[in-house]
């Protein structure tokens, strides 16, 4: 899966718990957590989002490495590469 492709599937599990998202205005190297009004929950659905679209565990202390596009999709693509990677 390319960086494109991976960043397709963040935006969308994104738009899925935040839907006024305007991803233009989007930072990608930010945190969305700072720039969109989600919360706890909203992250956590996030996360299972992407854990069913790729079918990859994504392990609880990772999950700081989602909180950007880039960030997320780094992280994403290491795991495709190697899903026994942490």
């Amino acid at each position: 899966m390319t960086d494109a492709e991976l960043k397709r599937l963040v935006l969308d599990a994104l738009a899925g718990v935040a839907p006024e998202l305007d991803e233009a205005s989007l930072a990608p190297d930010k945190s969305f957590r700072d720039q969109l009004d989600i919360d706890s929950m909203d992250f956590l659905n996030y996360v299972i989002a992407l854990h069913e679209a790729l079918k990859i565990d994504i392990p609880e202390t990772d999950y700081p490495r989602l909180t950007s596009i880039d960030g997320a999709v780094g992280y994403l693509g290491q795991r495709l590469k190697s899903p026994s990677a942490g």
